[in-house]
């Protein structure tokens, strides 16, 4: 959340007094979990990339979800011819679906019936590099204002579209996992920086055969710290790429921009191409409900009580003027932004972070 002034005071939470009652909000989870179960080709005919992100986060663990929106994603993609090749040949793989037929070794093929393909050095066209905020503001959704205001023993008519919701940190896990599984199977290497007050985990960016998994195991580390280091972590992905790379940015920006600022334009002077994935609870844009509330920083446990009413108009616009600082100093960087909903299907973000890989060589 946000406050009037651009301090740290602006990751404050509110826990109104609109909670529903417990057994009913089992109920209701247990309902929508039913209908959402179907046979899992069925999952994957409709494209899972584009179904209800908590929904579907229910279905499986984070490598299993991945592949499904993965699978998904590409289902909906044109294929391209796949360019970059270098001249110096070092060895041979096995042929995999949507290959560029270019470069099937047709001999070996005809005298063997194997299928290789003739691998170069430079066939990983892209280094990559993920940066995910992992900080207790992360930790966060709509959904605890509810579960918050309970203790109160108030309860109003349930938003049943808001029950079953992921915090901003599980879904930016679950995107995290789909975005590296898809640029692995782009043939690019990937690596993955994890932050909160400290660097939590530093994965060196890989292309080779069991990368996705130690990226996923690494989403499963201990986080969740108070602040957020973004500059620190972005320093170290960049140690982490011995050459013009991709770094994505993936976190709710509860942050000094100033420093992020610093820490970007030595991204770009070193030639790295930057992309913001600002991860937004739908309640931390409009403050729904009404009544009385306690805003807490879950970062520095500062509490201010306010009236809902009395605030909400003077949030929203403090909202819109810290996006637009965001968006404003991005921009002159040449840096891609883009927000993301935490209720938005996993495919909208991750075409939005795949739209930039396909902009560079």
């Amino acid at each position: 959340m946000y406050t009037n002034k651009h301090t740290r005071a602006r990751r404050a939470r509110s826990f109104i007094n609109e909670a529903p009652p417990l057994d009913e909000n089992k109920a209701s989870r247990a309902n929508r979990a039913i209908t959402f179960l179907a046979p899992m080709e069925s999952t994957r005919a409709l494209r899972a990339d584009l179904f209800d992100p908590a929904s579907l986060a229910a279905l499986g663990r984070i490598e299993i979800v991945a592949r499904w929106i993965v699978d998904g994603f590409m289902s909906g993609l044109h294929r391209s011819p796949r360019k970059g090749f270098s001249v110096e040949f070092a060895e041979y793989r096995p042929y995999q679906p949507g290959d560029d037929l270019r470069y099937v070794d047709w001999k070996i093929a005809a005298r063997s019936d194997r299928w290789v393909v003739r691998q170069y050095e430079e066939e990983t066209n892209l280094r990559a590099s993920i940066v995910l905020d992992v900080s207790r503001s992360m930790a966060w959704s709509g959904a605890q204002m509810r579960s918050g205001a309970a203790s109160t023993g108030q309860a109003r008519t349930r938003d049943t579209a808001t029950v079953a919701q992921l915090t901003k940190l599980e879904y930016a896990e679950r995107l995290t996992a789909a975005l590296a599984l898809l640029l692995l199977r782009q043939r690019d290497a990937v690596g993955l920086v994890r932050f909160d007050e400290r660097i939590r985990t530093a994965v060196p960016p890989r292309a080779r055969n069991g990368q996705w998994r130690r990226i996923v195991a690494s989403l499963e580390e201990p986080g969740a710290g108070r602040a957020s280091s973004a500059a620190e972590a972005l320093s170290q992905s960049a140690r982490l790429i011995n050459r013009r790379g991709l770094i994505v940015l993936v976190s709710d920006l509860l942050m000094e921009i100033d420093e992020v600022e610093t820490a970007m334009r030595g991204l770009r002077a070193l030639g790295h191409d930057v992309t913001v994935l600002h991860i937004m609870d739908p309640a931390e844009r409009d403050l729904p409900g009404g009544g009385e509330a306690v805003f807490i920083d879950p970062e520095t446990d500062l509490s201010v009580p306010a009236s809902i009413a009395d605030v909400r108009a003077a949030y929203k616009n403090t909202v819109d003027e810290v996006i637009g600082e965001w968006r404003s100093m991005f921009g002159g960087l040449g840096i891609g932004y883009e927000i993301v909903s935490t209720d938005a299907p996993f495919g909208v973000p991750l075409r939005q972070a795949f739209a930039a890989r396909q902009m560079l060589p």
